[in-house]
């Protein structure tokens, strides 16, 4: 009896892969929720500390939950010494900071007694991810200022996690704003369904592997343009458009006509706005500043090219456009947004992998050969 093969669209699209409860996107609506919580709602109302103990832990905290879980998350920001110390010298590879953080994963790890995901209790693994999440802005942090022949500046646990990543990164405090406006960008990512580098990390999971060799596969995946690389390039798109006079429809149909895709322009799940970009953008006129000037003024007509050249299509702005904007008016370079990214995503990928863990199923599909086939004996 031989097996019968299903056959799936290109890309998986539609497929459901798996059961989930962490979180869900609802493409056709424009909305997605953490645990049925409108995630636009988290953003403006909670603060990431909270929104990671309802991803992590699976309902939001009680106050006197919330203190003890940000107490000790806040402890545990430090990178691990061994690791601290490697850190300079990954650096002065000429390795960015999102290639330091995946090999400082790594090596944390092992230094914290990473075992395979199948050996152990569960709240191993859970505490083991909690640990990394909290010490990996730290890591960002000190890779960047290495490559700049800079000294690392220690965490200060008496400031919430986006405030104390940007003192970390620039040596000083940020403004309140500044810090609300990040903290806000990096609850928006935490999780979205799906997504390539989430995949990656429950395909991972599901062979017993340690649980940071999840998380570094995910920050592979997501460091692809086509993923989570594409912040800077959005910026890197509105900076081309100088080049073309200042005129965002000339280099929108320029671009399209060389067939080359638009950063922060569509998105493979939304049928309509993408909700992240639209929280994205009032955070960004708020905050002012060149890149928002240009993005503000280029979103509406580059989105009435497209809608010229691919009728059929919903294109919109989309996270990847005001991410950038955001994030560069908090004082990250470019060079760290998709660390920053990270940063975030590293929280859902931890969800993640512990449902995956308790699933205790090896993903394993296969695959149509379509190849020649071999000669006849």
């Amino acid at each position: 009896m031989t097996n019968e093969l299903i056959e799936v669209p290109r890309g998986l699209h539609g497929v459901a892969a798996a059961s989930t409860s962490i979180g869900d996107v609802d493409g056709d609506a424009g909305m997605f929720h953490y645990r049925g919580h409108d995630a636009t709602r988290l953003a403006r109302e909670h603060t990431l500390e909270e929104v990671w103990y309802l991803v992590t832990r699976g309902a939001l905290p009680r106050p006197a939950e919330q203190t003890v879980f940000a107490t000790t998350t806040r402890a545990q920001r430090a990178i691990p010494p061994r690791t601290a110390g490697l850190i300079p010298h990954l650096a002065a590879t000429g390795a960015a900071p999102l290639e330091v953080l995946r090999a400082a994963i790594g090596l944390a790890a092992a230094e914290l007694g990473a075992r395979a995901s199948v050996d152990g209790p569960i709240g191993d693994h859970e505490r083991l991810l909690e640990r990394l999440c909290a010490a990996a802005p730290t890591i960002v942090a000190a890779a960047h200022r290495a490559s700049g022949g800079l000294s690392p500046i220690d965490p200060d646990p008496a400031l919430d996690p986006a405030a104390d990543y940007l003192r970390m990164v620039t040596g000083s405090v940020p403004t309140r704003r500044a810090a609300r406006a990040l903290e806000q960008y990096l609850i928006l990512t935490i999780d979205h369904g799906f997504n390539a580098s989430t995949f990656t990390a429950r395909v991972i999971t599901s062979t017993g592997a340690d649980v940071a060799s999840a998380v570094i596969g995910a920050i592979g995946a997501l460091s692809g343009p086509l993923h989570g690389g594409a912040p800077s390039r959005a910026l890197d798109a509105l900076d081309a458009i100088e080049t073309f006079g200042g005129d965002p429809a000339a280099w929108a149909a320029t671009e399209i006509a060389a067939g080359r895709r638009l950063m922060g322009f569509g998105h493979a799940v939304y049928r309509t706005a993408d909700p992240r970009s639209s929280v994205l953008r009032e955070i960004a006129h708020s905050l002012g500043g060149p890149s928002a000037k240009r993005a503000l003024a280029a979103e509406p007509e580059i989105v009435a090219v497209l809608r010229r050249h691919h009728p059929d299509r919903v294109l919109e702005a989309n996270v990847e456009l005001y991410a950038g904007v955001v994030m560069e008016a908090c004082g990250l370079p470019r060079e760290l947004f998709t660390p920053t990214f990270a940063l975030s995503r590293m929280i859902g990928w931890s969800a993640h992998i512990v449902e995956q863990i308790a699933d205790a199923k090896l993903i394993r599909p296969a695959a149509r050969y379509i190849g020649p086939l071999p000669a006849a004996r």
